[in-house]
């Protein structure tokens, strides 16, 4: 009997296991562009903006793949300075700094704008703000943080129409198989894979809602995108959402060396494009 309920329990582990493993890769039918495409005359356009970018530690990870690439890449010659001072934007010059408090996306909404009220939005040219992964949980209102975020944003532009500003989609975690994820699934707790679905559900609405109109870095889909164009994605209840590639992180969400640099390359040709 004792080995009855052994063998049980083995098989609902195993079960469990394969259950909470629903991560896989759907076909993207578009790789990544490549650095090598972008003709000299648009690095040389890019060098001569003035950009600033609002962020927390996931920025920071971008910011160190930009200098990656740099290094690699001599034709680029964007020039990185941590300063939210706007008297430093005598020349083309690609600037950032912290914003807000992580988990409270309205302090980062309050900072980025008082950056801009403070002197930015006079003398840049493009200007972003990213929220951080952890601004987006399974708890959250998604619908009020977009709406708070679109009506700020609003506000911005009417007060500076000269500066270009630049969406951000959230940034995605890859979700991990432990026996605390088993446990919490068993007894149907919110996981990190519930928290993915909220960052996803907020990327589809914000893309929605400037489609067409506004630029969006989509940061999500790159982090979900492996450098074959295949994507890391889940599904629940029949809907597929994406998540980080595993190659692309160390803690499951910060970019590690090769993420940082696969998401600096795409962002830095995106820049050309405006």
């Amino acid at each position: 009997m004792p080995s009855l309920i052994k063998l049980s329990l083995i098989f609902l582990i195993t079960t469990l296991l394969i259950s909470c493993e629903e991560e896989k890769m759907t076909q993207q039918t578009t790789p990544f562009p490549s650095i090598k495409d972008v003709p000299a005359s648009a690095w040389e356009k890019l060098s001569q903006k003035k950009i600033y970018f609002g962020h927390q530690s996931v920025g920071y990870n971008i910011i160190d793949g930009i200098k990656d690439v740099i290094k690699e890449n001599p034709q680029i010659k964007v020039n990185i300075v941590e300063t939210s001072n706007p008297s430093d934007f005598n020349s083309g010059i690609f600037t950032h700094s912290k914003v807000g408090k992580n988990q409270d996306p309205k302090s980062k909404l309050d900072d980025f704008a008082k950056f801009l009220e403070n002197g930015i939005g006079s003398v840049a040219d493009i200007a972003a703000l990213k929220f951080c992964y952890v601004d987006i949980i399974s708890e959250t209102q998604v619908d009020n943080v977009l709406n708070d975020y679109m009506a700020n944003m609003n506000e911005l532009k009417r007060k500076y129409p000269d500066i270009q500003i630049v969406h951000f989609t959230v940034p995605l975690t890859r979700p991990k198989t432990t026996w605390k994820t088993i446990i919490k699934k068993v007894l149907q707790m919110n996981t990190e894979r519930e928290d993915n679905i909220k960052r996803n559900e907020y990327n589809e609405k914000l893309c929605n809602a400037y489609k067409g109109t506004e630029p969006v870095f989509d940061l999500a889909a790159t982090e979900s995108t492996f450098p074959d164009g295949t994507r890391s994605s889940f599904v629940k209840a029949g809907k597929t959402y994406y998540s980080l590639v595993p190659e692309y992180t160390n803690d499951g969400g910060h970019l590690n060396e090769i993420g940082r640099k696969i998401v600096a390359e795409q962002f830095l040709i995106f820049l050309t494009k405006i």
